[in-house]
């Protein structure tokens, strides 16, 4: 999810975490779980810096080794160790460090939820994984533990309990999401004649949803508004050629293909050479595919540019 949601949901842990004795009966401890779970809530995207190597370098590590299977332990092992030793509470590490831990487990596992999917299984599979059921942005989550929040600064309500109440909606509503997009799947699939791969990726409203329907040679797209499904564009799946060829080695091509799913890829011909456009059709939005490669060819097929990212705003749909 997005960097404030995430900071959201590590200080509400610190609440959560007065439920321990060992937390709640203590100022230095509870402020080593508080910086902890703040800290550690966000830990796996500190591989975000490798934004300053590029978009290429970006799709290739976001999301990959810092939310991996060993990055779960690390992560609270190299910020409890070093908080503890500061605050004071070695003596109570062990509560520490399981308070980090949860903080980086939920952050990956609402990363999971997400249509843009994680890396959670490395070093077993590099596979991306994803299950379409929140928005980078869950407006509702953040509203509810941020509201959270301020009653527990405001007033002397019992920290513990009033955040396992929330954590305990948080987690019924998730599933109450994962189910109904499950069953958006189901009716898109059954309008479409349950062929081909369907991905149907949520917006920020409850029952606004965009999907993609893969078959053997095309992908259809669409909305479902309430229930209703909405066909809106049909594209044709292109035929290999020597100006797709010559784009495939490129490094922006390559580090698309490392994470996209649903490849679609056009030629368009102009006066100096060709444009090869790759695209990830799970992410049509209103008529535009926004995330792929380009790469620009002259006459003779050379190389003469090749870019990667996303042409749509941070704010604008899909919100992945």
């Amino acid at each position: 999810m997005d960097t404030g949601s995430h900071l959201v949901f590590g200080a509400s842990l610190a609440g959560l975490a007065c439920l321990d004795p060992s937390v709640g009966g203590s100022d230095s401890m509870f402020h080593a779980v508080l910086i902890g779970t703040l800290i550690g809530s966000h830990a796996p995207d500190f591989d975000s810096i490798v934004r300053f190597k590029g978009p290429k370098a970006y799709i290739r590590h976001h999301r990959g080794i810092t939310h991996s299977v060993p990055a779960l332990f690390l992560w609270p092992l190299l910020l409890s160790l070093p908080l503890a030793a500061i605050f004071g509470v070695l003596s109570s590490w062990s509560h520490l460090y399981g308070w980090i831990f949860t903080a980086v487990c939920f952050h990956v596992f609402l990363d999971l939820f997400n249509a843009y999917g994680v890396q959670c299984f490395r070093p077993f599979t590099a596979k991306w994984f994803h299950l379409d059921t929140l928005s980078i942005f869950d407006p509702f989550l953040f509203t509810m533990h941020a509201g959270g929040l301020l009653v527990w600064i405001l007033s002397d309500v019992n920290a513990g309990e009033m955040f396992k109440s929330l954590f305990g909606v948080t987690f019924v509503y998730i599933l109450l999401r994962f189910i109904h997009q499950r069953w958006i799947v189901y009716k898109v699939r059954e309008h479409f004649g349950n062929t081909g791969n369907c991905h149907v990726i949520p917006s920020l409203h409850w029952f606004y949803f965009q999907f993609m329907v893969e078959t053997e040679q095309q992908f259809k797209t669409g909305y479902v508004r309430y229930g209703r499904i909405i066909h809106k564009d049909t594209y044709t799946k292109g035929e290999e050629n020597p100006m797709i060829q010559a784009s495939i080695h490129t490094d922006g091509v390559r580090a698309f293909l490392h994470f996209a799913q649903r490849v679609h890829v056009m030629c368009l011909e102009h006066r100096d050479g060709y444009k090869v456009v790759w695209s990830d059709m799970r992410f049509w939005h209103n008529h535009k595919l926004p995330f792929g490669a380009e790469v620009e060819l002259d006459r003779n097929l050379n190389v003469i540019s090749d870019t990667l990212g996303w042409n749509k705003k941070s704010w604008e749909a899909p919100y992945v």
